[in-house]
């Protein structure tokens, strides 16, 4: 009896080269696509068809759509990079007022993790003004530590600052760094899906990732696309395909 495969099923992954690394789901995955491809090569004699035909080198590619963003599986499938505690946050356009006295400054709301300034613009226009390293004039600031300085002829106006600053007590990230060539982390991957109370399970024993494609848009949700290609694991599998009944 036939069996019938409906929907993007689960794909999990774990690395290969790390003994003892966490499994992780790729996550929500939309679209799943495995390719295997053989190059062939063909006897002729004086006939126009060829005589016999023999496989030569064989290719195995696969292309996951993911609609959720995760540090755990971006890094273990795709950089191979440390995971670190903590995050890097965006404050895009946080609203402060410019003294009416001297300094004129304007302190960030996260000024004691403050790390890089990322423009000012007046609230009422939404025109930029021009950063200097000190002794702003009108339509101009400097930044230090955070702390933004304007003239007096800005006095009493209202700005909307811009700028990232570190976060120790929540999320994760990492850094990726410039690795020797031939550094290559690796993972096996199982894709399993059910429709009817029939699954189909796909594992493939060792992959590295090409391709980590992360691309918004306006009104539509980020869906990162995950490309990978599939090689033999040491005991010379390359992958496993098993069904729930005899066809």
């Amino acid at each position: 009896m036939a069996i019938y495969s409906f929907g993007s099923g689960v794909l999990l992954g774990q690395r290969t080269d790390v003994a003892g690394s966490t499994p992780v789901n790729f996550g929500l995955v939309q679209e799943v696509e495995l390719d295997l491809q053989f190059t062939t090569k063909e006897l002729y004699g004086q006939y126009q068809f060829p005589l016999a035909i023999a496989r030569g080198q064989a290719k195995a590619q696969a292309k996951a759509k993911l609609a959720q963003v995760s540090g755990l599986a971006f890094n273990a499938l795709f950089f191979g990079q440390s995971l670190a505690s903590g995050q890097l946050a965006t404050s895009y356009g946080e609203a402060g007022t410019v003294p009416a006295s001297s300094p004129y400054a304007v302190s960030a709301a996260n000024a004691a993790t403050f790390t890089d300034d990322y423009g000012v613009v007046y609230a009422a226009t939404g025109l930029p003004l021009t950063k200097v390293a000190t002794g702003p004039s009108a339509g101009q600031y400097s930044e230090s530590a955070g702390i933004y300085t304007f003239a007096s002829a800005d006095a009493g106006k209202a700005v909307l600052l811009s700028y990232t600053y570190s976060v120790a007590g929540s999320g994760q990230q990492f850094t990726l760094a410039n690795p020797l060539l031939g550094t290559t982390p690796t993972f096996q991957a199982q894709l399993y899906t059910s429709f009817q109370g029939k699954p189909v399970n796909v594992k493939l024993f060792n992959c590295v990732s090409s391709k980590l494609g992360f691309a918004t848009k306006l009104e539509d949700f980020t869906i990162p696309e995950l490309d990978f290609d599939v090689f033999a694991n040491p005991a010379g599998n390359v992958l496993a395909w098993s069904f729930a009944e005899v066809s």
